[in-house]
Protein backbone atom coordinates (compact mmCIF):
# COMPACT_ATOMS: atom_id res chain seq x y z
CA UNK A 1 0.00 0.00 0.00
CA UNK A 2 2.71 2.45 0.99
CA UNK A 3 4.65 1.80 -2.20
CA UNK A 4 1.71 2.68 -4.42
CA UNK A 5 0.89 -0.78 -5.76
CA UNK A 6 -2.78 -0.26 -4.88
CA UNK A 7 -2.99 3.28 -6.24
CA UNK A 8 -2.13 6.84 -5.27
CA UNK A 9 -5.14 7.26 -2.98
CA UNK A 10 -4.30 4.21 -0.88
CA UNK A 11 -0.64 5.26 -0.75
CA UNK A 12 -1.62 8.71 0.53
CA UNK A 13 -3.78 7.13 3.26
CA UNK A 14 -1.00 4.80 4.33
CA UNK A 15 1.45 7.70 4.44
CA UNK A 16 -0.82 9.40 7.00
CA UNK A 17 -1.14 6.24 9.11
CA UNK A 18 2.60 5.56 9.01
CA UNK A 19 3.49 9.18 9.80
CA UNK A 20 1.34 9.08 12.94
CA UNK A 21 2.86 5.75 13.91
CA UNK A 22 6.36 7.16 13.57
CA UNK A 23 5.49 10.30 15.54
CA UNK A 24 4.10 8.28 18.45
CA UNK A 25 6.63 5.43 18.31
CA UNK A 26 4.22 2.67 17.30
CA UNK A 27 5.80 -0.77 16.86
CA UNK A 28 3.30 -1.97 14.28
CA UNK A 29 -0.15 -1.57 12.77
CA UNK A 30 -3.36 -3.19 13.95
CA UNK A 31 -6.38 -4.19 11.83
CA UNK A 32 -9.57 -2.16 12.31
CA UNK A 33 -13.02 -3.63 12.83
CA UNK A 34 -14.66 -0.30 11.92
CA UNK A 35 -14.15 3.45 11.66
CA UNK A 36 -16.13 6.63 12.25
CA UNK A 37 -15.21 9.78 10.36
CA UNK A 38 -15.81 13.40 11.36
CA UNK A 39 -15.32 16.48 9.21
CA UNK A 40 -18.57 16.05 7.29
CA UNK A 41 -20.20 19.48 7.55
CA UNK A 42 -19.26 21.98 4.85
CA UNK A 43 -19.25 24.63 7.60
CA UNK A 44 -16.32 22.81 9.20
CA UNK A 45 -14.19 21.58 6.29
CA UNK A 46 -14.97 24.20 3.64
CA UNK A 47 -13.85 24.07 0.02
CA UNK A 48 -10.36 22.83 0.87
CA UNK A 49 -11.77 19.82 2.68
CA UNK A 50 -14.19 19.08 -0.15
CA UNK A 51 -11.38 19.26 -2.72
CA UNK A 52 -9.29 16.90 -0.57
CA UNK A 53 -12.10 14.32 -0.45
CA UNK A 54 -12.80 14.50 -4.16
CA UNK A 55 -9.11 14.14 -4.92
CA UNK A 56 -9.00 10.97 -2.81
CA UNK A 57 -11.97 9.62 -4.76
CA UNK A 58 -10.29 10.42 -8.08
CA UNK A 59 -7.18 8.59 -6.94
CA UNK A 60 -9.16 5.40 -6.43
CA UNK A 61 -9.29 5.27 -2.64
CA UNK A 62 -12.02 3.12 -1.05
CA UNK A 63 -12.58 2.13 2.58
CA UNK A 64 -11.58 -1.40 3.68
CA UNK A 65 -13.62 -1.60 6.88
CA UNK A 66 -17.18 -0.67 7.84
CA UNK A 67 -17.29 3.12 8.23
CA UNK A 68 -19.87 5.63 9.42
CA UNK A 69 -19.99 9.43 9.20
CA UNK A 70 -20.54 12.28 11.61
CA UNK A 71 -23.58 14.57 11.13
CA UNK A 72 -23.83 17.05 8.28
CA UNK A 73 -24.59 20.77 8.50
CA UNK A 74 -28.16 20.30 7.26
CA UNK A 75 -31.03 17.82 7.27
CA UNK A 76 -29.76 15.06 4.99
CA UNK A 77 -33.21 13.87 3.90
CA UNK A 78 -35.25 17.06 3.40
CA UNK A 79 -33.10 20.17 3.71
CA UNK A 80 -35.41 22.20 1.45
CA UNK A 81 -38.26 22.12 3.99
CA UNK A 82 -36.21 22.09 7.19
CA UNK A 83 -36.64 24.79 9.84
CA UNK A 84 -32.83 25.06 9.74
CA UNK A 85 -33.38 27.23 6.64
CA UNK A 86 -30.38 25.88 4.77
CA UNK A 87 -29.29 28.06 1.87
CA UNK A 88 -29.10 26.33 -1.55
CA UNK A 89 -25.44 27.25 -2.05
CA UNK A 90 -24.49 25.58 1.24
CA UNK A 91 -26.65 22.56 0.46
CA UNK A 92 -25.00 22.08 -2.93
CA UNK A 93 -21.55 21.85 -1.37
CA UNK A 94 -22.79 19.67 1.49
CA UNK A 95 -24.29 17.23 -1.01
CA UNK A 96 -20.97 17.07 -2.86
CA UNK A 97 -19.26 16.13 0.41
CA UNK A 98 -21.77 13.36 1.11
CA UNK A 99 -21.41 12.09 -2.47
CA UNK A 100 -17.62 12.00 -2.11
CA UNK A 101 -17.88 9.91 1.04
CA UNK A 102 -20.33 7.60 -0.74
CA UNK A 103 -17.85 7.21 -3.60
CA UNK A 104 -15.22 6.26 -1.02
CA UNK A 105 -17.47 3.33 -0.07
CA UNK A 106 -19.20 4.83 2.97
CA UNK A 107 -22.97 4.33 3.10
CA UNK A 108 -23.74 7.85 4.37
CA UNK A 109 -24.86 6.71 7.83
CA UNK A 110 -24.63 10.20 9.34
CA UNK A 111 -24.75 10.43 13.12
CA UNK A 112 -22.53 11.27 16.10
CA UNK A 113 -23.96 8.21 17.89
CA UNK A 114 -23.00 5.38 15.51
CA UNK A 115 -23.38 2.90 18.38
CA UNK A 116 -27.16 3.52 18.21
CA UNK A 117 -27.21 2.44 14.57
CA UNK A 118 -24.90 -0.35 13.45
CA UNK A 119 -21.36 0.66 14.37
CA UNK A 120 -21.12 -0.59 17.96
CA UNK A 121 -17.65 -2.04 18.56
CA UNK A 122 -17.23 -4.97 20.91
CA UNK A 123 -14.89 -5.01 23.86
CA UNK A 124 -11.29 -5.25 22.68
CA UNK A 125 -12.07 -4.25 19.08
CA UNK A 126 -9.58 -1.84 17.53
CA UNK A 127 -11.36 1.02 15.73
CA UNK A 128 -10.52 4.47 14.37
CA UNK A 129 -13.14 6.92 15.66
CA UNK A 130 -12.85 10.67 15.21
CA UNK A 131 -16.00 12.18 16.79
CA UNK A 132 -14.99 13.06 20.35
CA UNK A 133 -18.20 11.83 22.01
CA UNK A 134 -18.17 8.62 19.95
CA UNK A 135 -14.50 8.06 20.84
CA UNK A 136 -15.07 8.32 24.57
CA UNK A 137 -18.23 6.18 24.45
CA UNK A 138 -16.47 3.44 22.46
CA UNK A 139 -13.43 3.42 24.74
CA UNK A 140 -15.26 3.73 28.03
CA UNK A 141 -18.69 2.10 27.95
CA UNK A 142 -17.94 -0.44 25.22
CA UNK A 143 -14.32 -1.20 26.05
CA UNK A 144 -13.16 -0.83 22.44
CA UNK A 145 -9.72 0.60 21.62
CA UNK A 146 -9.44 3.89 19.76
CA UNK A 147 -7.39 7.03 19.87
CA UNK A 148 -9.05 10.41 19.50
CA UNK A 149 -8.51 10.55 15.76
CA UNK A 150 -8.88 13.55 13.50
CA UNK A 151 -11.26 13.23 10.55
CA UNK A 152 -8.48 12.72 7.95
CA UNK A 153 -6.60 10.17 10.08
CA UNK A 154 -9.76 8.14 10.79
CA UNK A 155 -10.56 8.17 7.07
CA UNK A 156 -7.00 7.19 6.21
CA UNK A 157 -7.25 4.30 8.64
CA UNK A 158 -10.53 3.20 7.06
CA UNK A 159 -9.00 3.30 3.57
CA UNK A 160 -6.08 1.04 4.55
CA UNK A 161 -8.07 -0.96 7.13
CA UNK A 162 -5.40 -0.39 9.78
CA UNK A 163 -4.15 2.09 12.32
CA UNK A 164 -0.88 2.49 14.19
CA UNK A 165 -0.79 0.69 17.55
CA UNK A 166 -0.08 3.50 20.04
CA UNK A 167 -1.92 5.47 22.71
CA UNK A 168 -5.22 3.87 23.73
CA UNK A 169 -4.57 0.85 21.52
CA UNK A 170 -2.12 -0.27 24.24
CA UNK A 171 -3.40 -1.60 27.58
CA UNK A 172 -0.71 0.16 29.59
CA UNK A 173 -2.01 3.56 28.47
CA UNK A 174 -5.59 2.91 29.57
CA UNK A 175 -5.10 3.12 33.35
CA UNK A 176 -6.65 5.94 35.39
CA UNK A 177 -4.47 8.99 36.09
CA UNK A 178 -7.10 10.56 38.35
CA UNK A 179 -9.61 9.07 40.79
CA UNK A 180 -12.74 11.22 41.12
CA UNK A 181 -14.91 10.64 44.17
CA UNK A 182 -18.44 11.73 43.23
CA UNK A 183 -20.48 13.04 46.13
CA UNK A 184 -22.78 15.23 44.02
CA UNK A 185 -26.39 14.17 43.48
CA UNK A 186 -27.15 12.90 39.98
CA UNK A 187 -30.95 13.04 39.63
CA UNK A 188 -31.13 12.81 35.84
CA UNK A 189 -29.15 12.35 32.64
CA UNK A 190 -28.56 16.09 32.34
CA UNK A 191 -26.79 16.05 35.70
CA UNK A 192 -24.43 13.38 34.39
CA UNK A 193 -23.62 15.76 31.53
CA UNK A 194 -22.83 18.58 33.94
CA UNK A 195 -20.64 16.19 35.96
CA UNK A 196 -18.79 15.36 32.75
CA UNK A 197 -18.37 19.04 31.95
CA UNK A 198 -16.86 19.74 35.39
CA UNK A 199 -14.62 16.69 35.16
CA UNK A 200 -13.43 17.63 31.68
CA UNK A 201 -12.36 21.06 32.90
CA UNK A 202 -10.36 19.47 35.72
CA UNK A 203 -8.87 16.61 33.71
CA UNK A 204 -7.95 18.19 30.37
CA UNK A 205 -6.83 14.99 28.58
CA UNK A 206 -6.17 12.69 31.55
CA UNK A 207 -8.05 9.43 32.18
CA UNK A 208 -10.29 9.27 35.28
CA UNK A 209 -11.84 6.54 37.39
CA UNK A 210 -15.15 7.65 38.91
CA UNK A 211 -16.03 6.16 42.29
CA UNK A 212 -19.18 6.76 44.31
CA UNK A 213 -21.71 6.63 41.46
CA UNK A 214 -24.27 4.33 43.04
CA UNK A 215 -27.03 4.14 40.41
CA UNK A 216 -26.53 1.99 37.35
CA UNK A 217 -25.71 4.34 34.48
CA UNK A 218 -27.80 4.10 31.32
CA UNK A 219 -26.49 4.38 27.79
CA UNK A 220 -27.81 7.96 27.77
CA UNK A 221 -26.00 8.79 31.03
CA UNK A 222 -22.73 7.59 29.53
CA UNK A 223 -23.37 9.47 26.29
CA UNK A 224 -24.07 12.78 28.06
CA UNK A 225 -21.27 12.50 30.62
CA UNK A 226 -18.66 11.36 28.11
CA UNK A 227 -19.68 13.86 25.45
CA UNK A 228 -19.39 16.78 27.88
CA UNK A 229 -16.06 15.50 29.23
CA UNK A 230 -14.64 15.22 25.73
CA UNK A 231 -15.86 18.69 24.74
CA UNK A 232 -14.76 20.52 27.87
CA UNK A 233 -11.41 18.85 28.28
CA UNK A 234 -10.41 16.44 25.54
CA UNK A 235 -10.86 13.27 27.59
CA UNK A 236 -10.94 10.11 25.45
CA UNK A 237 -11.42 7.42 28.10
CA UNK A 238 -12.93 7.13 31.58
CA UNK A 239 -13.75 4.30 33.94
CA UNK A 240 -16.63 3.96 36.41
CA UNK A 241 -16.07 1.67 39.38
CA UNK A 242 -18.18 -1.47 39.10
CA UNK A 243 -19.77 -0.40 35.80
CA UNK A 244 -17.47 0.08 32.81
CA UNK A 245 -15.81 -3.04 31.36
CA UNK A 246 -12.18 -2.44 32.32
CA UNK A 247 -12.95 -1.10 35.80
CA UNK A 248 -15.16 -4.11 36.49
CA UNK A 249 -12.52 -6.58 35.31
CA UNK A 250 -9.48 -4.97 36.96
CA UNK A 251 -10.78 -3.37 40.18
CA UNK A 252 -8.08 -1.18 41.78
CA UNK A 253 -5.42 -2.34 39.32
CA UNK A 254 -6.98 0.07 36.82
CA UNK A 255 -5.49 2.94 38.88
CA UNK A 256 -2.01 4.14 37.85
CA UNK A 257 0.56 4.42 40.68
CA UNK A 258 0.89 8.19 40.17
CA UNK A 259 -2.86 8.85 40.23
CA UNK A 260 -4.28 12.07 41.71
CA UNK A 261 -7.36 11.92 43.95
CA UNK A 262 -10.06 14.61 43.80
CA UNK A 263 -13.69 15.03 44.91
CA UNK A 264 -16.68 16.61 43.17
CA UNK A 265 -19.16 17.58 45.90
CA UNK A 266 -21.84 19.33 43.85
CA UNK A 267 -22.63 20.50 40.33
CA UNK A 268 -23.35 24.19 41.00
CA UNK A 269 -20.06 25.39 39.53
CA UNK A 270 -20.71 23.35 36.40
CA UNK A 271 -24.12 24.88 35.79
CA UNK A 272 -22.67 28.34 36.46
CA UNK A 273 -19.73 27.85 34.10
CA UNK A 274 -22.03 26.81 31.28
CA UNK A 275 -23.37 30.37 31.26
CA UNK A 276 -26.93 29.41 32.08
CA UNK A 277 -29.49 32.22 32.20
CA UNK A 278 -31.75 32.07 35.27
CA UNK A 279 -35.32 33.23 35.66
CA UNK A 280 -38.36 33.25 33.40
CA UNK A 281 -37.22 34.33 29.93
CA UNK A 282 -38.47 33.73 26.38
CA UNK A 283 -36.55 31.20 24.30
CA UNK A 284 -36.24 30.70 20.56
CA UNK A 285 -35.30 27.03 20.36
CA UNK A 286 -35.37 23.80 22.36
CA UNK A 287 -32.65 21.57 20.95
CA UNK A 288 -32.31 17.88 21.79
CA UNK A 289 -29.68 15.59 20.34
CA UNK A 290 -26.13 16.70 21.08
CA UNK A 291 -25.06 13.90 20.78
CA UNK A 292 -27.92 12.49 18.69
CA UNK A 293 -30.92 11.21 20.65
CA UNK A 294 -31.64 7.56 21.36
CA UNK A 295 -34.94 5.80 20.78
CA UNK A 296 -35.57 5.94 24.54
CA UNK A 297 -35.07 9.72 24.56
CA UNK A 298 -37.43 10.12 21.63
CA UNK A 299 -40.08 8.16 23.54
CA UNK A 300 -39.74 10.44 26.56
CA UNK A 301 -39.92 13.61 24.44
CA UNK A 302 -43.10 12.37 22.73
CA UNK A 303 -44.66 11.24 26.02
CA UNK A 304 -43.98 14.56 27.72
CA UNK A 305 -45.34 16.53 24.78
CA UNK A 306 -48.51 14.46 25.13
CA UNK A 307 -50.08 15.96 22.02
CA UNK A 308 -49.68 19.58 23.13
CA UNK A 309 -48.66 22.27 20.64
CA UNK A 310 -45.37 24.09 21.04
CA UNK A 311 -44.69 27.83 21.07
CA UNK A 312 -40.89 27.73 20.70
CA UNK A 313 -39.05 25.85 17.97
CA UNK A 314 -38.23 22.26 18.86
CA UNK A 315 -35.48 20.41 17.04
CA UNK A 316 -34.71 16.76 17.74
CA UNK A 317 -31.38 15.88 16.12
CA UNK A 318 -31.36 12.17 15.34
CA UNK A 319 -29.82 9.53 13.10
CA UNK A 320 -32.13 8.67 10.18
CA UNK A 321 -32.06 5.00 11.21
CA UNK A 322 -33.22 5.83 14.75
CA UNK A 323 -35.94 8.14 13.41
CA UNK A 324 -37.17 5.32 11.18
CA UNK A 325 -37.33 2.95 14.15
CA UNK A 326 -39.24 5.61 16.09
CA UNK A 327 -41.66 6.06 13.20
CA UNK A 328 -42.59 2.37 13.40
CA UNK A 329 -43.82 3.05 16.96
CA UNK A 330 -45.53 6.30 15.99
CA UNK A 331 -43.06 8.32 18.06
CA UNK A 332 -41.71 10.46 15.21
CA UNK A 333 -45.26 11.30 14.14
CA UNK A 334 -46.24 12.36 17.66
CA UNK A 335 -43.31 14.77 17.95
CA UNK A 336 -44.09 16.29 14.55
CA UNK A 337 -47.80 16.55 15.37
CA UNK A 338 -46.94 18.84 18.29
CA UNK A 339 -44.93 21.06 15.93
CA UNK A 340 -41.49 19.61 16.62
CA UNK A 341 -39.00 18.88 13.87
CA UNK A 342 -36.71 15.89 13.47
CA UNK A 343 -33.46 17.07 11.89
CA UNK A 344 -32.20 13.88 10.29
CA UNK A 345 -28.45 13.33 10.13
CA UNK A 346 -27.88 16.97 11.04
CA UNK A 347 -26.20 18.89 13.84
CA UNK A 348 -27.09 22.45 14.75
CA UNK A 349 -23.61 23.01 16.18
CA UNK A 350 -21.97 22.51 12.77
CA UNK A 351 -24.75 24.17 10.76
CA UNK A 352 -24.93 27.81 9.67
CA UNK A 353 -27.27 29.23 12.31
CA UNK A 354 -27.29 32.97 11.60
CA UNK A 355 -30.03 32.76 8.98
CA UNK A 356 -32.44 31.14 11.49
CA UNK A 357 -32.64 34.19 13.77
CA UNK A 358 -32.21 31.97 16.82
CA UNK A 359 -30.54 33.74 19.75
CA UNK A 360 -31.46 31.64 22.80
CA UNK A 361 -31.63 27.88 23.20
CA UNK A 362 -32.72 25.42 25.87
CA UNK A 363 -31.10 21.99 25.89
CA UNK A 364 -30.75 18.91 28.08
CA UNK A 365 -27.10 18.52 27.05
CA UNK A 366 -24.07 20.06 28.77
CA UNK A 367 -22.04 19.39 25.61
CA UNK A 368 -24.70 21.11 23.51
CA UNK A 369 -24.83 24.05 25.91
CA UNK A 370 -21.04 24.41 25.82
CA UNK A 371 -20.89 24.47 22.02
CA UNK A 372 -24.04 26.52 21.43
CA UNK A 373 -22.55 29.17 23.71
CA UNK A 374 -18.88 29.08 22.64
CA UNK A 375 -19.30 28.14 18.97
CA UNK A 376 -22.64 29.71 18.01
CA UNK A 377 -22.77 32.58 20.55
CA UNK A 378 -26.26 31.72 21.82
CA UNK A 379 -27.79 32.32 25.25
CA UNK A 380 -28.08 29.01 27.08
CA UNK A 381 -30.60 27.33 29.36
CA UNK A 382 -29.92 23.79 30.60
CA UNK A 383 -32.38 21.37 32.15
CA UNK A 384 -33.66 17.84 31.87
CA UNK A 385 -36.00 16.59 29.14
CA UNK A 386 -39.11 17.46 31.19
CA UNK A 387 -37.99 21.06 31.73
CA UNK A 388 -37.02 21.47 28.09
CA UNK A 389 -40.33 20.12 26.81
CA UNK A 390 -42.23 22.54 29.07
CA UNK A 391 -40.09 25.35 27.68
CA UNK A 392 -41.02 24.34 24.15
CA UNK A 393 -44.73 24.22 25.03
CA UNK A 394 -44.80 27.56 26.87
CA UNK A 395 -42.11 29.38 24.85
CA UNK A 396 -40.52 30.36 28.16
CA UNK A 397 -37.65 29.09 30.23
CA UNK A 398 -38.99 29.02 33.78
CA UNK A 399 -35.68 28.43 35.55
Amino acid sequence: MLGGALGAGVAKAMEIVVALGNIYGAADLVALSSAHVSGVSYKNIGQAGLDFLEEWVAEGARVRCFTTLNPAGMDTEDWQHSDMQTEPAFAAQQIRILNAFRDLGIDNIVTCTPYYVNNEPKRGDHVAFSESSAVIYANSRLGAYTNREGGPSALAGAIVGRTARYGFHLDENRRADVVISVKAKLPDTTAFGVLGFLAGKLLQNRTPLFVGIEQQMSSEDHKMMGGAMAAAGGVALYHVSGQTPEATAQDDSIIAPHAEYITIDNLADGYKALGIKAGATPIDLVNFGCPHVSLNEMREIADRLAGRSIKARLWVMVAPHVAAAAAKEGISQRIRASGGELTLGACAIVAPMKQTGIRSVATDSAKGAFYHSSYNGLDIHVGNIAQCVEAAVTGMWLG
